[in-house]
């Protein structure tokens, strides 16, 4: 008997051994990097295809890509040491002959995108390291492609040094800070048509084109921050709101060997946005992008170097606006005759063969799907690499088709998520295949589509999904009381009990375009939603309308109403959960940041019957104290749509509030500023409306830095256990 009732004992803690599980600190995410996977950065491929360089620990290394073998260490920083270099490498690029590098230290960052450092230009030949501008930090350093001169930006002016003759040119000499700006761009080009430098050279090296940007009329906008001085310091920089003015730009083309300027004749009126430049195969032929304010009327102008004219090369045009992720999509041959380009003109986005001398273009990709990322072209084989959502508006591939429409090769379409990096050859590629349950692996491929070898599969963060126990995430949908079919995922409790009811956290983001509802690993956000699992919460997030992935109808619906349908789903998502029989109807909570916490507020506000709880990271309460480009996309100006701003924004309803709201804003925030939190606060008090607050001095929209993230994550973790 008493060996039968050892027996049971072990059983019994063998099964509880099994059950065991390991509880998700805030310390383990924020802090100590528990769970943080192993990432590959970008690779930096050479010419011939089969080489890459890579930063690592101050020095450039190059690998063989098909055998990860190091070939050589181009560069270390430790056997250098010219004045004003401190050792420390912070970037770097290298030369299309791969003979010159440019070195990059002490970087550090202005806005989103942009950074200025101090540069060094190393020759791989003579083993020499000296100092491109003496010890003065400069913007975006870029080789020519024959690497016999680098331009750069430094003080809002245009610099080139002639590596040659070994004298640096100042281009352009009237660049003055908040006034104007010389081969880079303003905040709300940086911001919203992720450009930054706003430079390009010739394919001979012979012309630099670049953009002035004349931002004097533009509004400005002041930040404060406290640094334990006597007097807080103000940070002031060109913000354009909804409907005030935007920088005029002209887009000028230097020659270096008259060292003239030309002004192109682009037509354009002064309100109009130049999104991008890009020079074609020609070297006297420049492609300007020239888009109306509104956003819906795209034309790409093709420039004469020599005379600054212009001429049509292709006109799209939109009933509610073009999308800026098509604008990196164009790539010209190097026949002179054709060019690629994507479109969303048949409701879906597509990539289309052109001819440059006009008429109409070839479909090269359609259906029913969309083509979310262009890859490039193999101009040798005829081949386009893309990524696309054929099998559903979740999951991405990774295709090849022939120019011609036909022969269609698979090069990555595991399921969950595919993205590729493809070499200078198309020869190999480096395939990123993650899940919502499977952090990201990465494998090099050759052309043919096998396997050459793994690089990363991030063994020890799935070991760590064991031995902590962690829930698998569910997909769903459901159909809205309108007849819409939403996307969703959920994480439930471990040991989940169907019998109890539980309390819900919707984690919504929402904007025009984007995706949450993903079969794609979540980073750092899987972690806590698990935490909170853990602790007893089903997690919960649902893709509404206006989101991407389903074609333009669906995207674009919300047109000039930002904010009106994508609540009412957000709503309607939390009415269906409620009727699950193992959730409390009464205590469904919502988070989300930026655009989300835009979301979660109106959800708060309009939704008061269903949502017990909120949390808004830096929510645009009010469109009319957000940027132009934006904005206007979606929403044209206040003046224009007076009710869509009215009818949407946050500020407007805060006598409506039922729930327990909590905002939280960086005081830092160059993007959604603290404004609108500010106003919103305004709004609650004026309705005397009581609500908690939370605010990050010296914080950008990220809120990071020491302890930011473990502070607001333990808060809104404190709040969520204590109102839900």
């Amino acid at each position: 008997m008493k060996r039968i009732l050892l027996l049971a004992f072990c059983l019994y803690g063998l099964s509880q051994a099994a059950f065991a599980q390991k509880p998700i600190t805030l310390e383990d995410i924020w802090q100590d990097g528990t769970f943080t996977t192993r990432s590959l950065p970008g690779f930096n491929f050479l010419k011939d295809g089969r080489h890459y360089t890579r930063l690592e620990q101050s020095k450039v290394n190059q690998y063989d890509l098909s055998t990860g073998g190091l070939v050589e260490t181009i560069f270390d920083a430790s056997v250098h040491s010219p004045d004003g270099f401190n050792g420390r490498v912070s970037g770097y690029s290298v030369s299309d002959d791969g003979q010159k590098l440019l070195i990059l230290s002490e970087m550090e960052s202005i806005y989103r995108h942009s950074t200025r450092s101090k540069v060094f230009l190393y020759d791989r030949n003579t083993k020499v390291l000296t100092a491109l501008f003496g010890f003065k930090k400069v913007m975006y350093a870029e080789f020519n492609p024959q690497g016999t001169a680098v331009a750069f930006v430094y003080e809002n002016n245009l610099y080139y040094q002639d590596l040659v003759r070994g004298k640096t040119v100042q281009v352009t000499k009237d660049g003055r800070t908040n006034v104007i700006i010389n081969g880079a761009t303003d905040w709300v080009y940086e911001e919203e048509f992720t450009m930054s430098q706003a430079y390009q050279w010739s394919p001979d090296g012979r012309r630099i084109a670049f953009m002035r940007f004349d931002e004097s009329a533009v509004r400005e906008f002041t930040m404060t921050n406290y640094n334990n001085q006597h007097y807080p310091q103000y940070e002031t920089f060109k913000y354009p709101k909804v409907g005030e003015a935007n920088s005029v730009v002209q887009i000028f083309i230097h020659d270096t060997k008259g060292r003239k300027n030309k002004k192109v004749e682009t037509g354009a009126p002064a309100d109009s946005y130049h999104p991008r430049i890009k020079w074609t195969a020609d070297p006297e032929k420049l492609c300007i992008y020239h888009l109306n304010r509104h956003q819906n009327d795209l034309r790409l102008l093709l420039a004469d170097a020599r005379t600054g004219k212009t001429s049509l090369l292709l006109q799209e045009t939109n009933e509610y606006y073009l999308d800026e992720g098509l604008f990196d999509d164009l790539h010209f041959f190097k026949n002179g005759k054709q060019f690629l380009w994507s479109s969303e003109k048949d409701g879906r986005r597509h990539l289309y063969l052109h001819e440059m001398s006009g008429g109409d273009p070839r479909q090269i990709t359609q259906g029913d799907w969309d083509v979310t990322q262009f890859y490039g072209l193999d101009e040798a084989n005829q081949l386009v690499y893309y990524q696309a959502n054929k099998r559903n508006p979740m999951e991405r591939e990774v295709y090849a088709t022939h120019l011609e429409g036909k022969r269609e090769q698979r090069m990555a379409v595991q399921g969950g998520w595919n993205s590729a990096q493809f070499s200078s050859t198309f020869d190999f590629y480096v395939v990123n295949h993650s899940s919502i349950n499977t952090p990201s692996s990465y494998g090099v491929y050759d052309k043919e589509g096998r396997l050459v070898r793994p690089i990363e599969d991030n063994t020890g963060i799935r070991k760590k999904q064991a031995d902590y126990g962690v829930s698998e995430v569910e997909f769903f949908q459901f159909t809205t009381s309108e007849g819409v079919a939403l996307n969703g995922w959920m994480i439930k409790p471990p040991k989940f009990n169907a019998a109890t009811r539980h309390p819900v956290l919707m984690f919504v983001y929402g904007g025009p375009g984007s995706q949450q509802v993903t079969d794609s690993w979540k980073g750092a956000n899987y972690w806590w939603f698990q935490m909170l699992a853990q602790q007893g919460f089903v997690v919960a997030c649902v893709d509404n309308r206006g989101t991407g992935g389903r074609g333009e109808q669906f995207k674009k619906m919300t047109y000039l109403q930002l904010g009106k349908y994508e609540t009412v789903d957000q709503i309607e998502a939390a009415k269906y959960l409620g009727t699950l029989p193992y959730i409390d109807p009464a205590r469904i909570g919502i988070f989300g940041w930026s655009y989300g916490g835009y979301m979660s507020s109106l959800c708060i506000l309009k939704g008061a019957e269903v949502f017990k709880a909120a949390i808004a990271v830096a929510p645009v309460t009010n469109w009319k104290w957000y940027d132009t480009i934006y904005t206007e996309r979606f929403m044209r100006t206040d003046k224009e749509n007076p009710s869509g701003y009215a009818d949407n924004s946050p500020v407007n309803f805060a006598d409506l509030l039922r729930g327990k709201y909590l905002l939280v804003h960086g005081m830092s925030d160059d993007n959604v500023h603290f404004q609108n939190t500010a106003e919103m606060a305004n709004a609650l008090i004026d309705a005397n409306k009581q609500f908690e607050t939370y605010f990050y001095p010296n914080r950008n929209h990220g809120i990071y830095g020491g302890n930011a993230r473990l502070h607001l994550f333990t808060k809104m973790t404190e709040f969520l256990k204590s109102n839900l």
